[in-house]
């Protein structure tokens, strides 16, 4: 698969609502597509971002032959808003641009993502919503608002909200970045290189397990040292923008099921509104989507069943191409949603 085999497009959306209450104007929201909707419209598959990564970072799911066809299935990907590519800090001009970009939630997103379909692919149904990280955090606010839109779902290393021990590790590397005096509320004028270091550096060390470190995984990942695989993690997110990060880290600090009128605070609601086929995938050794806290909540999920990831490799293990046994998992997971097959 080969990136100019995508197309890539903008749906102009105009002014978006927010849930906090403010207005994001112009919202813009960047997408791939690859294949065509069929004539019953019911094979559309979407696979929305996951934090940090661009809209191409979901291309190594979608191959030729394999349960994500393009031959057989129209394939979209759309870009947290945020992120850089969609509407963002970084590429909004004005009064919210840079700081002034405002709070967006996940619910924000999916809001927009429905109009996306609604306007490009006549409503169509979702056979399967299907991400990893933030990607299957949408996948569950999908479930949960537009249940009626969507026949399965596939959530990897992701949970319906940012439970408390998730939020206290994105404070820390938020703490990291904005200790940089460069940093200047947001208001910086060159990127607060340091802090962007320092970031990824913290990062680093959540983003895998012990595990990995102690059997020198990273090897496998063309690192020769733990200190060669911190001092790629700087140099990655020195060049991303700083007010991008936080953007998107403060929609996934605040993600809940239940932060939606519709449910009014109600978790155990919004959790029962799952009802079609959805599989969780936590990673047995993730240190911030953990196993117990995702099985919790699927117990208040009728449509749902957990089946944990047995990996050493921590979160990264779920990202799309990172571990090809955790890749193979996956993707024969979709394969059997998207077939209708019972649990």
């Amino acid at each position: 698969m080969t990136d100019d085999q995508w197309h890539v497009e903008d749906f102009e959306a105009g002014d978006l609502a927010l849930a906090s209450g403010a207005t994001l104007h112009n919202a813009r929201l960047r997408y791939h597509r690859l294949g065509k909707l069929n004539a019953p419209k019911d094979n559309l598959i979407l696979l929305p971002t996951y934090y940090g990564g661009a809209a191409s970072g979901n291309h190594p799911w979608v191959t030729p032959g394999g349960p994500l066809d393009p031959e057989r299935y129209c394939l979209v990907i759309p870009a947290l808003i945020g992120a850089g590519e969609s509407a963002s800090p970084s590429n909004t001009p004005g009064r919210q641009g840079g700081a002034g970009f405002p709070v967006v939630s996940l619910y924000d997103n999916v809001r927009l993502q429905r109009r996306l379909l609604d306007a490009v692919f006549g409503g169509a149904r979702l056979a399967l919503v299907m991400g990893w990280s933030m990607g299957g955090m949408q996948a569950l606010h999908w479930g949960a608002l537009f249940p009626d839109r969507v026949s399965a779902i596939l959530a990897v290393c992701a949970s319906g909200r940012c439970h408390p021990f998730n939020r206290m590790f994105l404070e820390g590397v938020r703490a990291a970045l904005t200790a940089d005096p460069a940093w200047a509320g947001g208001h910086y004028r060159q990127p607060p290189r340091q802090g962007l270091a320092a970031f990824g550096r913290v990062y680093a060390g959540w983003a895998y397990a012990p595990a990995f470190f102690r059997q020198r995984l990273y090897r496998r990942l063309g690192f020769d040292s733990p200190e060669a695989l911190l001092a790629f993690w700087a140099r990655d997110h020195q060049a991303q923008d700083a007010n991008d990060l936080l953007s998107v880290l403060t929609t996934w600090s605040q993600a809940d099921l239940a932060d939606h009128p519709r449910f009014a605070g109600d978790g155990a609601a919004a959790r029962a509104r799952l009802t079609m086929p959805c599989t969780l995938m936590p990673c047995t050794s993730d240190q911030y989507f953990r196993v117990e806290e995702v099985e919790a909540e699927a117990a208040g999920m009728p449509g749902a069943r957990v089946r944990p990831l047995a990996s050493s490799f921590g979160h990264i293990a779920g990202g799309p191409g990172r571990v090809p046994e955790v890749q193979r998992a996956v993707l024969r997971e979709a394969a059997r949603l998207l077939a209708g097959d019972a649990p």
